[in-house]
């Protein structure tokens, strides 16, 4: 069964770090790109984080240049993502996304991350 599970969530105050993780099972992760995506209430789903397959190349949404990282350990199925320095406006449940050319999508459940004073 196809899973993409998500944790590391919590809530930390302005200025502070957390490190997403997503777990891969029932699928070839190291077929895929891999990404992050976030969504605050009221708001559309929101871009923050892709690494291809193999994991040379990544790409970040504009709010969280500089202060997110994205990586990935194929032989661990697994993907994150290393948050800092984070700021209310980050708050946000975060997703993450399996896809690649020609394959079915897979989305993960869902992590929530509260910033706040």
């Amino acid at each position: 069964q196809v899973q993409l599970v998500g944790s590391g969530g919590g809530s930390v105050h302005p200025g502070g770090s957390l490190r997403l993780s997503c777990a891969a099972y029932g699928f070839t992760i190291e077929r895929y790109s891999m990404s992050w995506y976030r969504q605050a209430p009221g708001k559309d789903r929101e871009f923050v984080a892709s690494i291809s397959s193999a994991g040379g190349n990544t790409d970040y949404g504009d709010p969280v240049k500089d202060r997110f990282i994205i990586s990935r350990d194929n032989a661990k199925h697994m993907v994150y993502l290393q948050m800092n320095n984070l700021q209310p406006e980050d708050t946000a449940l975060y997703f993450c996304k399996a896809h690649g050319a020609g394959r079915p999508i897979y989305w993960g459940q869902g992590t929530q991350v509260t910033v706040s004073s």
